[in-house]
C-alpha cells in the first residue's frame, strides 16, 4: 500500500522528480475563441440552477408520492442522481467561479452544493485548486478518491458516502473548536483558517 497522505513520504518524493506544480500540455487555442468559451452568464445560469431545483422538487414529490410502491425505486434513483451526482457538478463549477457572472451568486450555489454533499466549502475550495495544479500526484492531491490496491468493498462504501461522511464530520468538529488538520495544513493557506472555523466569516 501507498502511502497517500497528503504532505506524507509519497509528496517529498512527487517533488524530487519534479511532478509539483508541473508543466502540463496546454492546447493552442485562439485567444478570441476562448474568451468565447469562457463566457458567463447570469441569465443562463439561474434559468440552469431554476430548472435544477424545479427537477429535485418535482421528482422529490413523486418519491414521496411512490413510497410502498415499485414505483419508488425509479423515482428515488432519479431524486438520488439530481440530489448527489448533479449537486456535485454545480459545486464543481461555481467553487470554479465559472458558472455565474457574479461572484456572490457562485458561492451562494456553491454553499448550497457543499452542504448537500457535505463538503466543508473553505477546505475544499483550495483542495481542488491543489487537485488541479498536482491532478493525481500522491502525497499531493487530497482527492484522490479510489486508491490502488484497496478491496472492493471500500469502493462501494465511498461511492454512497459511508467513508467520506464520517472523515469529513470528524474534521468539521476539529474545526469548529479551532483545530486545524494536517491535510487542511497543506493545501489552505494559514489565512483563510478563520473562514473553516466556527463561527464563518464570510461576506457575499
Amino acid at each position: 500500500m501507498r502511502d497517500y497522505t497528503v504532505g506524507g513520504p509519497s509528496s517529498i518524493t512527487a517533488e524530487k522528480s519534479g511532478l509539483v506544480d508541473a508543466d502540463c500540455y496546454k492546447p493552442n487555442i485562439d485567444r478570441e475563441l476562448l474568451k468565447q468559451l469562457m463566457a458567463r452568464n447570469n441569465g443562463l445560469a439561474v434559468a440552469h440552477v431554476a430548472s435544477w431545483f424545479a427537477a429535485l422538487g418535482v421528482f422529490g414529490w413523486l418519491a414521496h408520492l411512490s413510497w410502498g410502491s415499485w414505483w419508488a425505486i425509479p423515482t428515488f434513483a432519479v431524486y438520488g442522481v439530481l440530489y448527489g451526482s448533479m449537486s456535485d457538478s454545480r459545486w464543481h463549477e461555481t467553487g470554479h467561479r465559472t458558472a455565474f457572472r457574479t461572484k456572490w451568486m457562485n458561492d451562494v450555489v456553491y454553499y448550497i452544493a457543499s452542504f448537500m454533499i457535505f463538503r466543508e466549502p473553505e477546505t475544499w475550495r483550495w483542495s481542488h485548486a491543489r487537485h488541479h495544479s498536482d491532478t493525481i500526484i500522491v502525497g499531493r492531491d487530497a482527492e484522490i478518491a479510489f486508491k490502488r490496491n484497496v478491496p472492493f468493498y471500500k469502493y462501494l462504501l465511498e461511492l454512497v458516502g459511508i467513508s467520506a461522511v464520517p472523515n469529513e464530520f470528524k474534521q468539521w468538529l476539529q474545526n469548529a473548536f479551532g483545530k486545524m488538520t494536517n491535510n487542511q495544513k497543506e493545501f489552505q493557506p494559514a489565512e483563510t483558517f478563520r473562514i473553516s472555523i466556527w463561527p464563518r466569516e464570510y461576506t457575499f
